[in-house]
């Protein structure tokens, strides 16, 4: 059995992942997969999130078997297999040696458009609920064992999806498929059961929308996170892919 192409795309929420699986999985030749560990996160830790128990219920709250599930066969035998994850759900007790088997990419996004998106699903927010710490570890954990991860920063990839979907699959070594640029309309069997407290602006999209800016203005706890964060966030961005 030829082994598939497993891509892990490690981000924070509120990011454009779900855009991005979107596009993976409007190729005719890839599989994705929704938040794998998220049911897992939520047993272990008791959060309160929209859905809990439907996604507890709906998921693998085994992290063993989980990743297990995530180094087998690809969905329906595809070549190449879209693993969204967030890099939250990799709680301090999972053991990390399986990742290295994955092809891995970080998406980073600014923390304070970050937090500003997340407080208006949750009132409340941690630096480790939106990820950037643990991408940053996760990197330099991957960059130890091999290959430095490519970094792909959500502002700069909305300005030039093409010339930056073109150049990951280029180092992944496949071909890029014009199809990952617009996609139909409407939820996927394959979105998460959270997908209705979440992905409403996903489910109407065809495409990655161009960034808008605006003022965003924080503060409190949101302000002392997105802060607190940002060390790590310029750290990352120095390193991304430019194209």
């Amino acid at each position: 059995m030829v082994e598939p192409l497993r891509i892990a795309m490690w981000s924070g929420p509120r990011n454009i992942s779900t855009a991005m699986m979107r596009a993976w999985e409007n190729r005719a030749d890839c599989a994705v997969s929704d938040e794998p560990l998220y049911a897992h996160y939520l047993a272990h830790t008791g959060l309160d999130h929209p859905a809990r128990d439907a996604v507890i219920a709906a998921g693998e709250t085994d992290w063993r078997k989980a990743v297990d599930g995530l180094l087998g066969p690809s969905p329906a035998q595809k070549p190449i297999w879209y693993q969204k994850h967030m890099t939250h759900h990799l709680l301090p007790h999972i053991e990390h040696g399986w990742i290295a088997r994955l092809r891995n990419v970080l998406l980073i996004r600014d923390p304070y458009e970050v937090v500003a998106s997340y407080v208006k699903s949750r009132a409340a927010v941690a630096a480790d609920d939106i990820g950037l710490p643990q991408q940053a570890v996760l990197y330099d954990e991957l960059c130890a064992v091999g290959e430095a991860p490519p970094i792909i920063d959500a502002g700069d990839f909305l300005r030039a999806p093409e010339a930056h979907l073109r150049a990951l699959c280029g180092w992944l070594g496949i071909e890029f498929s014009a199809r990952m640029l617009h996609w139909p309309q409407g939820p996927r069997a394959s979105d998460g059961v959270w997908a209705p407290h979440w992905y409403a602006r996903v489910r109407k999209s065809t495409g990655f929308a161009a960034p808008v800016a605006r003022e965003i203005a924080l503060s409190g706890e949101a302000a002392a996170v997105a802060e607190a964060c940002r060390p790590h966030y310029a750290r990352l961005r120095a390193l991304r892919m430019r194209v």
